[in-house]
């Protein structure tokens, strides 16, 4: 329901990441370079884990491959010193986050947050959160619309489209019929149990108005409840 807080792929990025530091002795080696406060060369690195400086350089590349670290070389203001300059690591600064199946807590936190600083006087709480939710639908869609230029989209089209911002923020999309959709994950459990009625009305919000940004107007969000799964339901508007 926004921007992601991970790189586009997050799914993947994050299952790629978690799989990197399942070795004890890379993820203490990234551990050490986020402690450190500043870029570490190779050899200060394998100093902090107590493993050969080719070792240390075999794991600093493959976290860098992950994007959990960045890699430069030293740059420096004085005369050039023979040899080559060391490269040197430090925090890409992502935030990795893996769950099966995907949540989305920080997504529901920032719309939240959102609306506590734009209610206005003539709404209250609830109210400022689902119009901040279609708000951000809306522009979500349009611009998806913007960068892919679909023209007039029919509903089957419409859904397609539709069904890889679901993926890509959790939702779990299944194809009930070509043109209907359910959604199979609810990306803000547990924390849609302790305010139903909340959640599914900002999640109905903002699939509505991606679907009017998208101007998917042959398709409909409608609130469709099912145990364990997400409380809409993407279908044609003349169903």
């Amino acid at each position: 329901m926004g921007s992601d807080a991970n790189p586009p792929g997050t799914a993947d990025t994050a299952l790629e990441s978690v799989h990197v530091l399942g070795d004890e002795t890379r993820r203490r080696m990234y551990a050490v370079v986020r402690r450190a406060g500043r870029p570490l060369t190779r050899d200060e690195a394998a100093a902090g884990v107590g493993v050969s400086r080719k070792l240390a350089a075999f794991h600093l590349d493959k976290l860098v491959d992950a994007g959990l670290l960045r890699a430069h070389y030293e740059h420096t203001d004085g005369p050039h010193r023979v040899g080559r300059r060391p490269k040197l690591y430090e925090p890409s600064g992502v935030t990795v986050q893996f769950s099966i199946p995907e949540r989305r807590h920080e997504l529901l936190a920032d719309l939240l947050m959102e609306a506590v600083l734009t209610e206005t006087r003539s709404e209250n709480a609830r109210q400022a959160a689902v119009r901040v939710a279609a708000e951000r639908g809306r522009a979500l869609g349009a611009a998806e619309r913007e960068a892919t230029r679909p023209g007039r989209l029919g509903a089957e089209r419409g859904l397609t489209i539709c069904e890889r911002m679901l993926e890509r923020h959790g939702f779990e999309p299944i194809r009930e019929t070509t043109t209907r959709v359910r959604l199979h994950n609810c990306p803000f459990q547990p924390l849609t149990a302790k305010a139903p009625d909340l959640v599914c009305a900002m999640n109905h919000a903002f699939l509505a108005g991606y679907l009017d940004g998208l101007q998917a107007t042959a398709l409909r969000a409608t609130l469709a409840p099912r145990p364990g799964e997400c409380c809409v339901r993407i279908s044609p508007a003349d169903a």
